[in-house]
Order: structure tokens, then C-alpha cells, then sequence
């Protein structure tokens, strides 16, 4: 029993190493999130396609969206909104309402759904609460 303890130790001591160069192989790229202005790209040409009704309005808006869907750090919502225009944003026999507005919705909700979010700066202590000083 005492025996076994010195071994483990000396077989993770083996591992150790390799271990941490396995780690180093696989580093995650950061990815950024898209800017403001590829996505109010995306929602004026969604826009176009849900105005003229073109095939190539349509697939042009398909082309700049589609790549999203497999953006590793948006959030779902995002990926719903895109969703959507994606399944919407195809030419019709007629130009109605209820097409412009499916095509429209999804689109409006990109740029405030896909943003990269605003994290909150820290502001000074909150009032009531103790400051390093009063403790």
C-alpha cells in the first residue's frame, strides 16, 4: 500500500508534460463579435429583399447572414433572428405585407440582438454600503 503512492506520483509526473504540450495544440481562437456595420449591412439588404422582391436581392441578403449561424459566440436569440431571415428571404408570386414584415422583423431584430453586449463599467461604491474604511 505504501508502495503505490510513490508510483502514482511518478506516473503523473510522466504525464505531466505531455499533458500541457496536448493543452498548448489546442488553443481556441478568439472570434469577435460582428460589427455594427456588418450587421445593419445584412438588415439594409434584407430590407432590399423584402422591397423589391428579387432573387438577387434575396440570395445576396441568404449569403451575408448564413455565415452567422455558425458564429461560436453569438447568443441563440441571435441565432433565432437569423434563423428566421434565412427561412423568409426568398423571392414570392406576390409582394405582400405579411412577406415584407416576415422578411422585416427578423432583420430589424438583428442589430440589437447580435450586438456585442455593453458590459457595464463599475462605478464607485454604492450608496449605504461600507467602504474599506468604515470596516
Amino acid at each position: 500500500m505504501q508502495l503505490r503512492a510513490p508510483s502514482l506520483l511518478i506516473g503523473l509526473l510522466l504525464v505531466a508534460p505531455q499533458a500541457l504540450a496536448a493543452m498548448e495544440l489546442v488553443k481556441v481562437e478568439y472570434v469577435p463579435f460582428p460589427s455594427k456595420d456588418e450587421l445593419r449591412t445584412i438588415q439594409l439588404k434584407a430590407f432590399d429583399c423584402s422591397r423589391e422582391n428579387t432573387a438577387e436581392s434575396c440570395e445576396r441578403t441568404r449569403a451575408l447572414a448564413d455565415p452567422l449561424m455558425d458564429h461560436p459566440r453569438l447568443p441563440a436569440a441571435c441565432k433565432d433572428a437569423i434563423w428566421d431571415l434565412l427561412q423568409t428571404a426568398k423571392p414570392a408570386a406576390s409582394n405582400g405585407f405579411q412577406r415584407r414584415d416576415s422578411i422585416d422583423k427578423p432583420a430589424r431584430r438583428l442589430t440589437v440582438v447580435c450586438a456585442d453586449p455593453v458590459k457595464p463599467k463599475p462605478t464607485g461604491p454604492k450608496p449605504g454600503s461600507l467602504t474599506p474604511s468604515q470596516t
